[in-house]
């Protein structure tokens, strides 16, 4: 269980920290707007790499990578009001999909 908690950590403060580089490159000092986001992926990485020593590394990535790059793409559209085409939104709903099936592949300790 400690494996999926840091893993959703990272998770969170990656999507945070991909939020944060639209909100900086808005800004009229996107540098120092830009701050926030390496310490968030700073401590992505981290927990990332903690959740490794009890998941395996694979389907932690994939997991990873596809809850953020869903978590990214409903976030966008309601903070900064970005409407992707409906198509889009199938291939979201394919990713949700496929980090169920991971998650439910993962053994349970």
């Amino acid at each position: 269980m400690r494996g999926l908690a840091l893993l959703s950590l990272a998770i969170a403060f990656e999507v945070a920290a991909t939020l944060s580089l639209k909100a900086s490159a808005e800004a009229s000092r996107s540098w120092t707007a830009a701050l926030p986001a390496f310490a968030g992926y700073a401590v992505a990485f981290v927990c990332l790499a903690r959740s490794l020593e009890t998941l395996p590394v694979g389907i932690a990535y994939a997991i990873w990578a596809g809850v953020g790059t869903a978590g990214v793409a409903m976030l966008a559209m309601w903070i900064f009001g970005e409407t992707p085409p409906p198509v889009a939104w199938l291939g979201v709903a394919l990713v949700v999909v496929g980090v169920t099936v991971l998650c439910a592949s993962l053994p349970s300790h």
